[in-house]
Parts: C-alpha cells; structure tokens; sequence
C-alpha cells in the first residue's frame, strides 16, 4: 500500500502502527523498497508496548511460598580444604588454591600469619 494510503478495514491500532513504521522509515533516510521491514518492526514494538510481561518468564522463587531449598546443597569453602589437592605431573601438592579462601583465613593471609 502507498504511503499515507488508508483502507475502509484499517483500524486505529493499524493506523499507528503504520505512523510510527513511516517515522522510523523516515528518521532512517527513506531507505528505498524498506517500509515493509519498517512496518514489521513498528508492528513488534506496538506488540510489546500492549503486552510488556508477555515475553516474561515468571520467577519460580516467587511461585512458592516461605523457603526454598534449592535442588543441590551449597557447602561452605571450610569443607573444601578437607579434600585436599593431588599433585599432578606439573605441580606439587598445595601449589595453587582450588577453591576460594574462607573469611578467617583471607583475613590471615592479609595480616600477614
């Protein structure tokens, strides 16, 4: 349909959405044989401007009520210095650190013991 063209069974929704595709069409320099591209973009952001959570997942935390165990147990960095480091063919035992330091002992390592 030409530019500024209406039809009977054009409605108020399509009608904007055809004004806001000509306005880009137009913000963008009038690029030649690309208003359709246009329309199409105007028709998704018109989309999301009626539905905003539509394309929204909803938030499993908030489905349940009180705590939620999460579905593997979160141990703390203590229990990892109990398993110890193997040494490999390039390093000895207790070369590099393979888990994060716990709170006491980063605040050793910093005052120096």
């Amino acid at each position: 349909m030409p530019k500024g063209r209406t039809t009977m069974h054009e409605t108020k929704h399509d009608r904007a959405i055809r004004r806001r595709a000509e306005r880009m069409w137009h913000d963008e320099g009038c690029p030649a044989n690309r208003l359709d591209d246009y329309l199409e973009r105007a028709r998704e952001l018109q989309a999301i401007i009626d539905n905003p959570t539509a394309g929204q997942l909803p938030n499993p935390m908030t489905a349940h009520y009180g705590q939620v165990e999460s579905e593997q147990p979160v141990e703390e960095a203590e229990i990892m210095e109990n398993l110890g480091e193997f040494p490999s063919r390039l390093g000895d035992q207790g070369d590099h650190i393979q888990t994060p330091m716990t709170r006491r002992k980063a605040r050793n390592f910093l005052n120096g013991a």
